[in-house]
């Protein structure tokens, strides 16, 4: 099965993200935690890896062991920072003596310190050219992109934002996995304008479940996503991790749902190596 074949009209796909852990108990605990998350019968699971490909071998000893581990599909994610063209090869390389299944082709973020990316000598600028060196000279990888509903925060406009994401599926991007998002009306007006511009590859919502308020905020403060004021109204109404847990795993929950009853997909979820947030909005749209 391609990737895109994963949502197909009668199935939404689920899929769930990952990222390197820095000492040995937190890879042993990402383990347990990927068991928990197998009774949902993910069709993947993706890896990331660390600025500039800090973690690039531990992300692919993940991916290698968690598909020979669970049998499940497995995506990692592969960024130009810092990279000449035939250091991308020979990752993609390795990915396929791995068994890597898909890549998420990404341009990526500066390293740490830097404020702009800049492609190194031999290297690449954009990730759509990521995805027609991947589509070119390694065409048995499934290849996911990024969207992002409220613009990335480096493009000018929305409309320019859109064009390029066009640019890296029409280089060969089969499915769009979007950056998360709170409202679920900024990614439907992007549906809207993402199909008005041409874009047929599925166009999948991110999710992160939120288990602590000012967590979250950091995150969305990095990435530009808006957090509700009514959802952040809720969550400080006590400054205790129970209840903002449930109250984040119930506004995922009923942001899934409608996700799905709108018409979404599927649902590719940012675990943060934990299962016990993702599982219980899980239970809940199964319930």
């Amino acid at each position: 099965m391609s990737i895109a074949d994963i949502y197909g009209p009668d199935r939404s796909g689920i899929s769930f993200e990952l990222f390197p852990p820095k000492t040995e108990k937190g890879e042993a605990a990402l383990y347990r935690h990927v068991a928990q998350l197998m009774e949902f019968q993910p069709d993947f699971i993706t890896c990331t890896y660390g600025a500039g490909g800090s973690t690039q071998s531990k992300t692919l000893e993940i991916v290698e062991r968690v598909k020979k581990q669970f049998d499940v599909p497995v995506a990692s994610h592969l960024t130009c920072v810092g990279s000449t063209v035939d250091q991308l090869r020979d990752y993609l390389n390795r990915a396929k003596e791995a068994g890597v299944d898909f890549i998420v082709a990404l341009r990526g973020d500066p390293p740490q310190g830097e404020e702009k990316f800049v492609a190194v000598e031999g290297g690449l600028r954009y990730a759509n050219e990521l995805v027609e060196l991947i589509r070119s000279e390694f065409p048995n990888f499934g290849i996911a992109v990024a969207g992002y509903p409220e613009k990335h925060q480096e493009a000018p406009s929305a409309e320019v934002d859109l064009e390029n994401l066009k640019r890296k599926v029409d280089a060969g991007g089969d499915v769009v996995l979007t950056q998360l998002f709170y409202e679920n009306k900024n990614f439907y007006e992007f549906q809207k304008r993402y199909d008005a511009i041409g874009i047929s590859a599925p166009l999948i919502p991110g999710i992160l479940p939120v288990t602590n308020l000012a967590q979250i905020q950091r995150i969305t403060a990095l990435c530009g996503a808006v957090l509700p004021e009514s959802f952040v109204s809720e969550l400080s109404k006590k400054d205790d991790e129970e209840w903002q847990f449930q109250a984040g795993v119930d506004f995922a929950t009923q942001q899934v749902k409608q996700l799905l009853n709108d018409g979404a997909r599927g649902v590719h979820f940012y675990v943060l190596n934990k299962s016990q947030a993702t599982s219980a909005v899980l239970r809940g749209i199964r319930g």
